[in-house]
């Protein structure tokens, strides 16, 4: 039984081995969910904040990893263009859009009464 976690979290790293060197936003997401790591500490957040952040960011990394799952899914499936082909995709990749767009929310409110506090 422990040898079949064995197997299936060797797998779960060659995953991430794959994304990390395969997809530039992959990429994008680590050096932004760092920033948001080092600002948190520098700014001194809430301990309750700096969870927040990293819940938004292991939930954004995981988001993308899924839509690279799906992307990579349907173009194995299916080499030719279709409009519903087009359509998974870009609705997979709104997934993505909304959860950045929330978390940059969060993060503003996070961060800039911090930042504004260094000008005053």
């Amino acid at each position: 039984m422990i040898q079949k976690h064995v197997f299936s979290f060797r797998n779960a790293l060659a995953g991430l081995r794959w994304i990390y060197r395969s997809e530039r936003n992959f990429k994008v997401h680590i050096l932004l969910s760092c920033l948001a790591i080092l600002a948190g500490l520098f700014f001194r957040v809430s301990r309750i904040e700096f969870l927040v952040i990293l819940i938004l960011i292991g939930m954004g990394l995981a988001i993308e990893t899924v839509n690279t799952a799906i992307e990579e899914a349907i173009d194995a499936i299916h080499k030719d263009w279709s409009e519903e082909i087009k359509v998974a995709k870009d609705v997979s990749a709104a997934a993505m859009l909304i959860f950045a767009l929330t978390a940059l929310v969060i993060a503003c409110v996070i961060f800039i009464p911090r930042i504004l506090n260094l000008f005053s």
